[in-house]
């Protein structure tokens, strides 16, 4: 019988195996910074983009097929299963999603449902396979906001700076809070399970605004049902990412999610989180998004600085926030020459 092929970089690192170098890719790594992707975003909506396959395909291998990142991830957006569960969203230039009945009450809650994916957004399943035939060499990850941060969301109506409604919401009424983190956390777990099933080899989990809320509510509101999406994905066998923006402060509750990777933003020194983190979890990040607008030569030193830290073993390279809409190309090159030269001798 002839040897199994090794597992691509990607997927090894997740799995805290040896590989030849970290590997790269970049959240938000199919957007706006790219030329070929505002060509395709000037002829349809950003949801339009998203609920037609062939057009989510296409800008999902485009920053494969320019720059060969080591994995792909699913284009779409993480209000999509959100649109499903009854709370129709609309994104405005320049604010972005808007959700125009937000949550605010305990009866507000009798409108949502646990929507069934391939009923509601067979679209998203559709893409993903079809971005597997496409790209079928390199890994592609399945995302979804977690409970937290969808019921954000729905609670302010929109993104916020001090996420007062959120806040009143889950202390004025735990048990509704309980009950709509509920029917997030189900509606969660059956949309990453359908992008698995369509081809999706890895999963993320995006809890971007867990970082606002005080450690006893992140035990409270965020750490049980983000451990239930964990278990409940499990026999799946895919990889499961969980990033906090913010992390700093909860790395040790993080952990105790059960997933395989952390994902940190840039405001934590990456050698520091994995020794708090220990050597049974891998991390992914976390060079800061703006230092793609420096001179290339500073953009090669914080990438180096990144990938020691890494400690290459369980680490996958990545920005610790979304690329930025205008960071030139250049500077993602000369991220991408940094890690490929200093990692692997000049190999791709």
């Amino acid at each position: 019988m002839p040897p199994e092929p090794a597992a691509p970089r990607f997927l090894a690192a997740c799995r805290r195996e040896p590989v030849d170098r970290p590997p790269v890719w970049m959240m938000r790594q199919a957007g706006r910074y790219l030329p070929e992707y505002r060509e395709v975003r000037g002829q349809v909506g950003f949801l339009e983009l998203c609920k037609t396959p062939d057009l989510a395909c296409e800008v999902t291998c485009q920053p494969i097929r320019r720059f060969g990142f080591d994995a792909a991830i699913l284009f779409s957006d993480i209000l999509i299963p959100v649109e499903a569960m009854g709370m129709p969203v609309e994104f405005v230039e320049d604010l972005g999603p808007v959700l125009d009945a937000p949550i605010r009450l305990r009866g507000d809650l009798d409108r949502l449902r646990v929507p069934d994916p391939e009923a509601t957004m067979p679209f998203v399943p559709e893409a993903v396979r079809r971005i597997r035939r496409a790209l079928p060499a390199t890994p592609l990850i399945g995302f979804s906001g977690a409970p937290l941060t969808l019921a954000a969301y729905m609670i302010e109506g929109a993104g916020s700076k001090d996420f007062v409604e959120l806040k009143r919401f889950l202390w004025a009424d735990p048990e509704a809070a309980r009950r709509l983190l509920r029917l997030v956390t189900d509606t969660v777990v059956l949309y990453l399970e359908a992008q698995v099933a369509a081809g999706a080899q890895a999963v993320q989990l995006f809890d971007t605004w867990a970082g606002v809320l005080a450690p006893r509510d992140y035990d409270e509101l965020v750490l049980p049902y983000v451990t239930e999406i964990v278990a409940r994905l499990r026999p799946r066998g895919v990889p499961i990412i969980y990033f906090v923006n913010g992390a700093a402060p909860l790395l040790e509750r993080m952990k105790r999610t059960g997933a395989d990777v952390m994902g940190l933003d840039w405001r934590v020194d990456l050698g520091e989180a994995r020794a708090r983190l220990g050597p049974d979890v891998a991390v992914q990040g976390n060079l800061d998004p703006v230092a793609l607008h420096a001179p290339p030569a500073v953009i090669a030193e914080r990438t180096r600085a990144v990938l020691a830290a890494g400690g290459g073993t369980g680490h996958v390279f990545n920005l610790g926030h979304g690329i930025l809409p205008d960071t030139p190309i250049a500077g993602v090159e000369a991220m991408l020459a940094a890690i490929r030269g200093e990692a692997s001798g000049g190999a791709g």
